[in-house]
């Protein structure tokens, strides 16, 4: 079971004293927040990627490769790659670059994006939102998987003895997470292939991501990867931990209720009631995120959203030592009568020894 954090990289302004950071000192904290994740024990660091404001990670390998050279064992993946409006060449070139650069400790989460003004820059329509991610992606995987490709498709130009460079590392592309809110369609995609499929799970009832992710658990075995329960699940969460529960209600309620998408809607109590966000104990954390097995079977990933709504980063960073402190009650909670069918979410080092297993089976 892995565990992390993920970063939309939002400039949003603290309510309680009114101060904005600057995109630079944003910058510089994506990077510490990092940095302390490593420090604590996570295993995984993600970063949107967004391009326009109030957001800051609109280049993330960038990113990632600047964290990567300070870190030594963190698993570096975005939340989202934008497969839509991104050319998928450039997706193959940088994340295998990225991927050299880390040693391996590379993979990448696709996904659509949710802000419609982005099209339009990229010279996208964002009614071919589905259809640009699935006819992308088909064309990422042959960049990555052929050293040499012709292709012709609907949404770039043609591509006539094409070899993106550098190839992948050990000739192993990096693992693929379909990242979805809510679009069957990405479920199904993510099946087909047998990638990773991460719901979200933030902003919505549990039950609304039960159904997508058991559809893709279905259409995975469906597709012979594996049994349901084998399938590959990333879920997202979000916490806010003090020693006593009303220490943390109190000074989380200010950011709850002038946080850009959430704030002025569902009381914090509600929201809590109704969503995977935890504001109170460690150990009320710990029992509620332990309660998602109970929604969606054993998974593989489990990454959290801290630093969001204008909380400072010497806040975030408070919270990443709570969560490192609970971490080992939550490794023990996840493994404990996990079956042994159930695989670990795959990494260089694992795919690298399937690749080099099955051709031992060829040549046999």
């Amino acid at each position: 079971m892995q565990f992390g954090i993920f970063t939309v990289g939002d400039v949003t302004t603290d309510p309680t004293n009114a101060t904005t950071p600057t995109e630079h000192e944003r910058i510089k904290a994506t990077v510490a927040i990092a940095k302390k994740a490593e420090e604590v024990g996570l295993d995984v660091f993600a970063t949107g990627e967004h391009h326009n404001p109030p957001f800051i990670p609109s280049s993330p390998t960038t990113t990632l490769a600047y964290i990567a050279a300070q870190t030594e064992k963190l698993l570096l993946s975005t939340s989202t790659t934008l497969i839509t409006t991104n050319d998928p060449v450039k997706i193959a070139e940088d994340y295998a670059t990225l991927q050299h650069l880390a040693d391996g400790r590379v993979d990448l989460m696709m996904g659509r994006g949710n802000t419609g003004p982005v099209y339009p820059w990229f010279g996208k329509d964002i009614r071919q939102g589905i259809a640009l991610a699935i006819e992308n992606y088909a064309l990422l995987r042959r960049l990555w998987s052929e050293d040499v490709v012709d292709w012709e498709g609907k949404f770039r130009t043609p591509l006539t003895s094409f070899t993106s460079t550098p190839r992948p590392l050990d000739d192993v592309a990096p693992f693929v997470w379909h990242g979805s809110i809510r679009s069957p369609e990405i479920a199904e995609q993510a099946a087909y292939y047998g990638d990773g499929f991460f719901a979200n799970h933030i902003f919505w009832p549990k039950e609304h991501f039960a159904r997508l992710i058991d559809f893709y658990r279905e259409r995975y075995e469906h597709y012979g990867h594996g049994a349901a329960n084998q399938a590959i699940v990333g879920l997202g969460g979000q916490f806010f931990i003090r020693k006593n529960s009303q220490d943390a209600v109190r000074e989380f309620r200010p950011y709850f209720d002038n946080a850009p998408v959430y704030g002025h809607g569902p009381t914090l109590e509600q929201f809590t009631s109704q969503t995977p966000l935890t504001v109170g104990s460690p150990q009320e954390f710990v029992d509620k995120t332990l309660s998602f097995r109970e929604t969606f079977g054993d998974y593989q990933r489990q990454l959290f959203l801290v630093d969001h709504a204008g909380l400072p980063l010497k806040t975030v960073l408070e919270q990443l030592d709570e969560l490192g402190a609970v971490l080992p009650q939550l490794r023990r909670g996840f493994a404990d009568g996990r079956p042994a069918q159930v695989p670990d979410a795959p990494t260089h080092a694992s795919l690298v020894a399937s690749r080099a297993a099955e051709n031992a089976r060829v040549r046999l």
